[in-house]
């Protein structure tokens, strides 16, 4: 029994050692959502064996924990997500906390395979448009954002989906003047009542500036 101990020991300082290694940390436990403060309705995010579940009506999500002190400039976030039918989210990036409403701050990065939307899934919402949807509800996918600079690129499954460079000279609709790369943190959105997403993990890792 002892050396059973010891070898669970060893395998569990292993992986520790492989997590660290590699630069990501996990914002999400996988218990509560100990670390995130909801804008709008938070019952619309639950845990629920493990997954978060995102399902309600309109609200957003906002990571505030202590990683990183919740912002981030240049990153690699990898994002473990299954939508059901007709779900529809997001992942707004370079944001900060608001109370009610869509995030006026950062950009979206959006999660809708078979949603009526046009932009699909791994879409840098109203700025770089993905369709077909590279990914399939029902199936768990991998979701790389990677900010570097002023560049913006999305994967899903290790393929690049959008790649877009934030232009020097851009200029945001009117209400959304603060629609720009710069540094924040990280929200889920819960679209409507009737988009269902589950997320697994939601790890990241800071660049160099």
């Amino acid at each position: 029994m002892r050396s059973l101990l010891s070898l669970a020991m060893v395998i569990a300082m292993v992986g520790v050692a492989a997590a660290a290694e590699d630069g990501f940390v996990e914002l999400f436990n996988g218990k509560n959502l100990d670390g995130w403060k909801a804008g709008g309705n938070p019952d619309s995010f639950t845990v629920e064996d493990g997954l978060m579940k995102v399902n309600g009506s309109c609200s957003h999500l906002f990571y505030v924990g202590d990683v990183h002190n919740h912002c981030w400039k240049n990153f690699h976030a990898q994002v473990v997500v299954m939508t059901k039918p007709k779900a529809n989210s997001g992942i707004y990036i370079h944001t900060k906390f608001q109370k009610q409403g869509w995030p006026t701050t950062g950009y979206e990065c959006q999660v809708a395979n078979t949603h009526g939307d046009p932009q699909k899934t791994a879409s840098i919402y109203n700025v770089c448009k993905v369709n077909p949807a590279p990914a399939e509800d029902n199936e768990w996918f991998i979701y790389d954002i990677i900010v570097q600079g002023s560049r913006i690129t999305t994967m899903i499954n290790g393929k690049v989906c959008a790649d877009w460079k934030e232009p020097k000279d851009i200029v945001p609709p009117e209400g959304w003047e603060n629609r720009r790369l710069g540094q924040g943190t990280f929200a889920i959105q819960a679209h409507d009542p009737g988009s269902v997403v589950y997320i697994k993990s939601f790890k990241v890792k800071p660049l160099d500036d």
